[in-house]
């Protein structure tokens, strides 16, 4: 039994370093493929995040209850980015 498992080792042993460093590689590349997916998105949510206009609206109230008394279940949130009601601060 040990004999065989000796032979079999013996057969495979050429082949199992190109292997482990294909496989290694491969790794590190999905690693890489996987992080650059993660920051692109949070780039893309990051800058449609930044077209909220609440912060800067004359009705926002900056408070966790209400955030805004005209549209509170779309205050700070993508819908509110083409808010017909906002009102900026510095237009008053």
């Amino acid at each position: 039994m040990l004999q065989l498992l000796y032979t079999l080792i013996q057969t495979i042993q050429p082949i199992l370093v190109p292997l482990c460093f294909i496989i290694a590689w491969s790794f590190v590349l999905m690693l890489g493929w996987t992080m650059w997916g993660a920051i692109r998105d949070t780039t893309k949510n990051a800058k449609t995040m930044h077209q909220i206009p609440c912060n800067s609206c004359q009705y926002f109230t900056n408070d966790h209850r209400l955030k805004c008394p005209v549209n509170p279940l779309s205050a700070s949130t993508e819908q509110a980015i083409n808010c017909i009601d906002y009102r900026s601060v510095s237009s008053y």
